[in-house]
Parts: C-alpha cells; structure tokens; sequence
C-alpha cells in the first residue's frame, strides 16, 4: 500500500530516504538522530556539518551513506511549547518539505519517524494526525511508498476522544470468536450466549437431538440448517453461471462510473498503488484480498449495507467475531471513510491494515 504504519527501527528501512529528526545545529542529537548517525558513520555528520544550521520546518538530503537508504533528509521540528507559537505548521512544513525533496531526488520510498515527539515534546496524538494528514494529502497527486515507523507501541497514541470512542464500540458488539460454553467445550461460533441462544432456538423447531454431546449437536444442526446439496446437470450450471450477479471487479469500475470521479482519485483514496489497480481493471475475474475490498468501499464512500454487498462480491462479510471487522463497521457506522484514519486505528489495536 502506498501509506503503511510499521513497528521497526527506521535505521532498518530499506527504501530510498530515511528521514531523520535533525538537531538545528550541525551536531549529533538524541533519538533518531543518535541513531542514523551511528549506522550510517562518520560521513554523515562531515556531509551535516558542510550544510550548516538548519531553519525549524526546514529539511535538507544527504546521501545514506551506511545506511540501507540511499539519502537521509533532515528536518528540524519544532520544540512544544503550548500550541501558540506555530508549532504545527512547523511540523506541517516539515513533512511537506521532505516529501518535495524526496519527489525532487526521484524516491520511490520514503520512511518517517513521528518528528518532534521525542525531547521536543511535540503531543504525539497531535503529531500523528499532522503526518497522516500531510502524507494522505501528498500522495493524493503522487506516486510513492510511504512508511510512517515507530519503534516501540508507546510511540504511538491515537486522541483519547476516538480511543475511548472506538473502544466503547467493540466492548458493546465485540463477540470473542473462541470461549468455552456451559459444558465447557470450546465453540467456534461465538460467545457462549450466542451459543446457547442457537440451541435454543433449534431445539424449539425438533432440530437439536439431546442424546449426543452439545458440540456434536450443534455440528449436526448447522449442517442442517445449510442443506443438503442437489444434483445438477450441465444445463443447470450454465443457467446458473448466467445469473451470477457481477463480480468484485465489474462492480468496482460501475461504482467508480457512478462516483463521476477519475480512477486515479478512487485507488489513491483507497490506500492501493496503481499497478494493483490495474491488475483489477483488466481481469474481471481478480479475487481481492479482504483488505484490498474494504479500501475501495471506503474509497467509494459506501453506507454499511452497501460495503457489505460489495466486498460479498469478493467472497468476504463482517462478523462481529473479529475484532478488525468491528472497528470497520465503527468506521462505516460513522461514515468515517478517511482509510489512514482507519488505518490508525487498526494499527494501535494490532490489527491488518486497510489497503494493498
């Protein structure tokens, strides 16, 4: 995907730049600082110290030297004080002008630490929401790989408002996907109330036998609930295949036509680089991953029942079971269709991410 959160040591990155939280003086910092200087050697600092002081918000390149990287670019955030003396412009400015430098030097892959969080003080739920917004705002008209890192789950904190807000939300529809019921036997099919609701509910239609063990009961009645499959012939199938509703990527290119928007708006919203996309568009028979599937219906803005129907298309649903699906319908719920948004919140919950 384009935009991707990753736990790692950004010393480690293996893109074209690193970008590195300098010291305004031509000296080794602490931090990131402290710890790109010591990878990338001696030659770092020499290629710094010609340079010169840099302004707070500005961000000058270098090459890697040691480093993985082939450049490192080194901008100076600003030091918090209250939020009154412009400090987040001064970090809007950082990663705007970074991101120009790594355009200017044709990199493909650029991976930032959250800048100014460490001695300087900078909020990190505020920091956070700046580097996703100026990053989502910058590949909405470029092409580029781009990892925002952190090192350990400490460095990153999503606003108390939608941590508690989302939070509140999986307690009250989140069903544990494996608890023991009342016998003690572990089921599949949801928490033990969800469990005893569906005997009941089938031992009150005769289709529950009490003369086998619960587990085994409960087998025998989903698999009766399904059906027994009927015998078709040639003929049958073919009429069958004509009646299929359109598939994933049929649907996706008539949503894209409805929205009156170009594709290059929709794949970029999505979090999903334009080769992927391509691959989409040319085969109608292309089977998305789940995550690929939840991009689009975010980029499509669809309401909860409409997500549901198209990522169906792709083979896939939403259970309350799964602790990613619930956060996805918060968000669908919500009409919250911001991916990286999304993104960041599955990420402080370990969960997959949305997009390629």
């Amino acid at each position: 995907m384009p935009f991707e959160i990753v736990r790692n040591d950004i010393v480690n990155m293996q893109v074209d730049a690193v970008v590195n939280t300098a010291n305004p003086n031509p000296v080794i910092g602490s931090g990131v600082d402290s710890g790109i200087h010591k990878k990338a050697g001696h030659e770092l600092l020499v290629a710094r110290q010609k340079i010169g002081c840099i302004e707070f918000g500005d961000a000058v390149i270098t090459p890697g030297f040691g480093l993985d990287a082939k450049y490192v670019i080194h901008t100076v955030g600003p030091i918090w004080e209250d939020g009154n003396h412009g400090e987040e412009q001064i970090l809007s400015s950082c990663y705007r002008k970074s991101l120009a430098l790594a355009k200017e030097h044709e990199c493909e892959s650029i991976a930032f630490p959250l800048i100014a969080t460490g001695n300087y003080g900078f909020p990190k739920p505020l920091a956070l929401q700046i580097a996703v917004r100026e990053i989502s705002t910058f590949l909405l008209e470029n092409e580029m790989q781009i990892y925002l890192v952190v090192l350990g789950k400490e460095a990153f904190v999503l606003s108390e408002k939608l941590f508690k807000s989302v939070s509140s939300y999986i307690d009250e529809n989140y069903i544990c996907s494996k608890t023991l019921d009342e016998y003690g036997t572990e089921s599949v099919y949801g928490s033990r109330l969800e469990t005893r609701r569906i005997r009941e509910r089938l031992k009150r239609n005769n289709r529950i036998r009490e003369d086998i063990c619960p587990s085994q009961a409960l087998e025998e009645c989903l698999d009766m609930s399904i059906g027994a499959a009927v015998p078709m012939d040639s003929d049958d199938w073919g009429q069958l295949l004509k009646d299929l509703d359109a598939g994933f990527s049929e649907t996706l290119l008539q949503l894209i036509d409805r929205t009156g928007k170009k594709d290059s708006e929709i794949y970029k919203k999505a979090n999903v680089d334009r080769k992927l996309f391509t691959k989409i568009q040319n085969n109608m028979d292309y089977k998305p991953s789940k995550t690929t599937a939840l991009a689009f219906a975010f980029a499509l803005e669809l309401d909860i029942n409409e997500a549901k129907d198209f990522i169906g298309r792709a083979g896939f649903a939403l259970s309350h079971s799964s602790k990613f699906d619930v956060i996805v319908e918060y968000f669908l719920v919500n009409r919250n269709y911001n991916v990286f948004e999304l993104n960041e919140v599955l990420f402080a919950f370990a969960q997959p991410l949305i997009g390629a």
